[in-house]
């Protein structure tokens, strides 16, 4: 991916490719409209829901978008996570609670430095926000590279939504650098998030049919631990063939000496 020149879009200057915004389950069609509108503000455009709890087209979110019909007009929408993550090589998911999840947690500001530099080393980049209520689930956010978190008061750490697409919008905007960075020396690119998604659950498939897990909880527990041992390696899509490969291989043996006995 090149780095394009300075140009104005929206009357925004706009310095290269911009992240993806992921809304995640969202609720309520407004917040989508408003973050919409906190997106072009910062000149992000390209906006995708997952499982959204309404009907698309949607009046209200026409109206609280307040014209940002750049954004809704090229907005996607996908049944799951995964689906959405396909081209997606870096994800920062954003949550304001603790997690278990061994992650490393960066604040808006240096998350928008780091999302910089993997544009410019030709990765498509993807913030990824939670519902209204609940916000993302640990599932999700095994998913990400880093959390990203906006310091806020402790005692009353709650953003709407938009609010928060805003937040992370403005930082990316602000930390935009004065010219094109130059790319890392490491030329192999991540597999996508989806890519490795699927080999954890291929993974888990073959665990369930030996009777790895034992138990429900260690089920649950071990899921995340492998997805997020999975998504720290940093798997090239070839490397992510390969595994595959070896799995199916090593199944396919399994089930030959199985039959022979």
């Amino acid at each position: 991916m090149s780095f394009r020149s300075k140009t104005l879009r929206g009357g925004v200057e706009v310095l290269g490719e911009a992240p993806v915004v992921i809304l995640s389950r969202p609720q309520m069609a407004e917040n989508v409209g408003t973050a919409a509108r906190a997106m072009l503000n910062f000149g992000v455009y390209e906006l995708r829901l997952v499982a959204p709890a309404f009907g698309w087209p949607n009046a209200k979110a026409l109206m609280a978008a307040s014209g940002a019909n750049e954004v809704l007009n090229r907005m996607e929408i996908f049944q799951d996570l995964p689906s959405a993550l396909h081209d997606i090589q870096t994800l920062y998911a954003t949550t304001a609670r603790g997690r278990d999840l061994t992650k490393p947690v960066l604040e808006a500001e240096a998350a928008a430095q780091a999302a910089h530099q993997s544009i410019a080393d030709g990765r498509r980049v993807a913030y990824l926000f939670g519902p209204e209520r609940t916000g993302l689930e640990n599932d999700e956010v095994a998913l990400a590279d880093a959390i990203l978190t906006i310091p806020v008061n402790p005692y009353f750490p709650s953003l709407n939504l938009a609010q928060a697409v805003l937040l992370a919008s403005y930082e990316w905007h602000r930390q935009r650098p004065d010219r094109p960075l130059v790319p890392s020396d490491d030329k192999t690119l991540p597999a996508s998030k989806a890519d490795v998604h699927r080999l954890h659950e291929a993974l888990m498939v073959e665990l369930d049919e030996v009777d790895f897990f034992k138990t429900a909880e260690r089920r649950r527990t071990f899921a995340l631990t492998i997805e997020t041992m999975l998504e720290r390696r940093s798997f090239t899509t070839s490397e992510i063939h390969l595994f595959r490969g070896i799995v199916k291989e090593l199944v396919t043996g399994r089930r030959r000496r199985e039959g022979a006995a």
